[in-house]
């Protein structure tokens, strides 16, 4: 990886707690990399929509890989994926959907609609650190 790369993860879920667990996970599988967390699909597809659009004051890049939290107020996961799997400019990012959900529905729907991954939070930190870094080998090296 080259020192100009910095490899961009955007985590949407309104939990503050799996945020920070994810960012620490991350930082400590990829230090060079830069985790951003926004709290619902609104916010996502707003900073999403944004990185598209050229000419703003502080451009912001697209993301290398977005883990999305089904459940979340305002617009939910499902509806940003749906969103984000149908537009031009974003829908070849990578998407994790890291969810608490094990339902089979959410399984289904989320593969159908171009998820690369479903998986369930863990419960223990090492676990995180582990998908991290399954992560970073898949879809940021």
């Amino acid at each position: 990886m080259s020192d100009q790369f910095k490899p961009t993860i955007l985590m949407a879920d309104d939990d503050d707690d799996d945020c920070l667990i994810a960012r620490d996970a991350f930082e400590q599988t990829l230090p060079r990399g830069k985790f951003l967390c926004v709290e619902d699909g609104d916010e996502l597809m707003a900073y999403l929509i944004g990185s598209l659009q050229s000419g703003s004051e502080e451009p912001k890049r697209l993301p290398d890989l977005i883990l999305l939290d089904l459940n979340m107020p305002r617009k939910d996961g499902r509806e940003a994926l749906k969103e984000i799997k149908s537009s031009p400019g974003l829908r070849d990012i990578p998407v994790v959907v890291l969810t608490t959900s094990q339902e089979d529905k959410d399984k289904v729907f989320s593969r159908e609609m171009g998820a690369k991954s479903f998986i369930t939070k863990p419960a223990k930190f090492e676990h995180w650190i582990r998908i991290m870094a399954c992560l970073t080998e898949a879809w940021l090296l």
